[in-house]
């Protein structure tokens, strides 16, 4: 690939599609002044120039062209999940030797002496920082710059160590997950990561480019990434992984509403086929999306024949896009109400649709696609994307043909990609799992307070839109101490880091099963069957249900089930 090529991978005059070509290369052709990056026998990576990204790009390509976006999910617990009681029995002293820490996200500040050994070298094998573009990208990659143990090193002996290796974390999340995943204990502080002998393997995704967030309308300011920059960050984890030989634990704490909800998408699939492989663990959070408002369910009222779905939409929101996703085989449509009383009658279709809605009255600009059978889900999906929406209530009429009415869900975008005071007036908090929480084989976890055993009061919750049991277990997620980037620490809540104690948690178990031949075949799916029978469960609540999964994460009840003869 010439060098013009690669500089369109990155470049925001080019925009980047995910085509399913299935081995057939002669489609690409269709594509003008294209780059192609094979991702594998079934999808390809394709750059063209961006103004090719048309507002029906979606009728033209389907929904699954488009990259997914990706926002980050958030912002005492050992002792909670069994860990420092299972080190008081000599043969369990597990602390992660041997087996590598993933982190796909922010980046990480290499220079905080947690993520160092005692003689203050590196505790990384290596970093993938998408954003700083070279002459040495990881083999296999187009872009980016990839940093060895040795670079590292000799950056940490530098009085400037940015000016060797330049790779920061101006956010802050993948340093605070890869902290208390893995971090070294810092007992005056009362900091303890959860597998302090581990090493990590980090990738610094990049920014999702202008054209996705433009057709989206994400605020440009939002910490957003594209789902194809996701999947390749994976392949570099686990080649790396592969290359010397270790097992891997990735923690992926990074979300989004888009989609189905049903596990089904490019990269939940992805997950869910590596997460069968021996040696690769993948742990996903749950999200923070619980009590946001911003998940409808409904049904067909039989006396009226639709059901009325009510949107306030807030003071000043430039734009944001809503998700439609209707039950198959049933086919729905919909009314528009506007809040100053225009009004749309029933959009009936019977094909893949593009429209443009406008008004007499409002400047709003409506640009909906009608996806008759969404190539991914196969359930029918209705994007309504809202440019320049006007403030006050919105009322949307859903209508059913079919005669199942097996139901609809509707999802606006994610915390940070929509202001939060859009919302629905009468909204389910349930099947609000973020998209890769809904993935068949990751453990999906969500977040609770050890302090007092009560449920993290924003966590998202289950189960998938096919009723799937999501997520599996709970782990300590509010008020946890974690690293900052000021050297110091700070308390931090949610599923993410529910999400990283876990990832701890699941290197643990890898070092025991994987590394020293207990279960020497340990892929995600036998840690998840682990986790689920050592889960501590109330006797008053009935499992698995929609808010715990299977119940609280507890390492030491894991082996203590073993030891009792369970099988797996």
């Amino acid at each position: 690939m010439i060098l013009d090529d690669r500089e369109r991978i990155v470049s925001e005059d080019y925009a980047d599609l995910i085509i399913e070509y299935n081995g057939d290369t002669t489609v690409f052709e269709e594509f003008p002044d294209r780059t192609v990056q094979i991702f594998s026998r079934q999808y390809a990576f394709v750059h063209v120039p961006a103004e090719f990204v048309t507002q029906d790009i979606v009728y033209r390509y389907g929904y699954g062209a488009l990259p997914t976006c990706f926002g980050i999910i958030s912002q005492s617990s050992l002792e909670a999940s069994g860990v420092f009681r299972l080190r008081n029995i000599p043969v369990f002293n597990l602390r992660g030797q041997g087996v590598l820490i993933g982190i796909i996200d922010t980046g990480i500040d290499y220079t905080n002496p947690i993520f160092c050994y005692a003689d203050n070298t590196t505790r990384i094998v290596s970093i993938w920082d998408q954003t700083i573009t070279s002459d040495n990208p990881p083999r296999g990659m187009l872009y980016g710059t990839e940093y060895t143990r040795e670079q590292i090193n000799e950056a940490l002996k530098s009085e400037d160590p940015l000016s060797v290796v330049p790779s920061t974390d101006e956010v802050g999340h993948g340093t605070m997950i890869a902290g208390i995943a893995g971090g070294n204990a810092v007992e005056e502080s009362g900091f303890y990561g959860v597998a302090p002998d581990a090493e990590f393997v980090v990738v610094k995704l990049k920014p999702a480019k202008r054209f996705l967030r433009n057709f989206f309308f994400i605020p440009q300011d939002a910490v957003c990434f594209q789902e194809n920059d996701i999947m390749q960050g994976l392949r570099y984890l686990f080649n790396v992984a592969l290359r010397i030989q270790r097992p891997i634990v990735v923690c992926i704490a990074l979300g989004s509403s888009q989609g189905a909800h049903d596990g089904l998408g490019t990269l939940s699939t992805y997950l869910s086929i590596s997460a069968s492989i021996p040696g690769i663990g993948i742990i996903v959070a749950a999200g923070n999306e619980g009590n946001s408002r911003r998940h409808y369910s409904g049904r067909i009222n039989a006396a009226t024949g639709y059901d009325t779905v009510e949107l306030n939409v807030a003071e000043n929101e430039p734009g944001f896009s809503m998700e439609i996703w209707g039950t198959s085989p049933d086919v729905y449509s919909l009314d528009i109400l506007t809040p100053t009383g225009e009004y749309i009658p029933r959009i009936a279709v019977g094909r893949n649709e593009h429209r443009v809605i406008t008004f007499i009255f409002e400047e709003t600009v409506i640009y909906m696609d009608f996806q008759m059978v969404e190539g991914q889900s196969g359930s029918q999906l209705i994007l309504l994307r809202f440019d320049r929406p006007t403030p006050g209530i919105w009322r949307f009429n859903i209508y059913e043909r079919g005669g199942l009415n097996r139901g609809f869900n509707i999802w606006l975008p994610m915390e940070g990609f929509i202001s939060d005071g859009t919302y629905f007036i009468r909204s389910d908090p349930y099947t609000t799992l973020l998209t890769l929480g809904n993935a068949l084989n990751p453990i999906t976890v969500t977040a609770y307070n050890d302090a007092d055993d009560s449920l993290y009061l924003n966590a998202s919750r289950g189960f998938t839109a096919i009723n799937r049991v999501k997520p599996e277990v709970a782990a300590p997620g509010v008020n946890v101490l974690g690293p900052t980037l000021d050297g110091g620490f700070a308390r931090f809540t949610g599923t993410s880091v529910a999400a990283a104690h876990t990832t701890g948690i699941a290197v643990l178990m890898f070092e025991w099963g994987y590394l020293r031949g207990n279960i020497p075949n340990m892929s995600t799916v036998e840690m998840r069957n682990l986790l689920i029978r050592g889960a501590r469960r109330d006797v008053d609540a009935v499992y698995p249900n929609r808010d715990w999964g299977y119940g609280i994460l507890d390492i030491y009840n894991v082996f203590d089930a073993l030891r009792g003869g369970l099988s797996l």
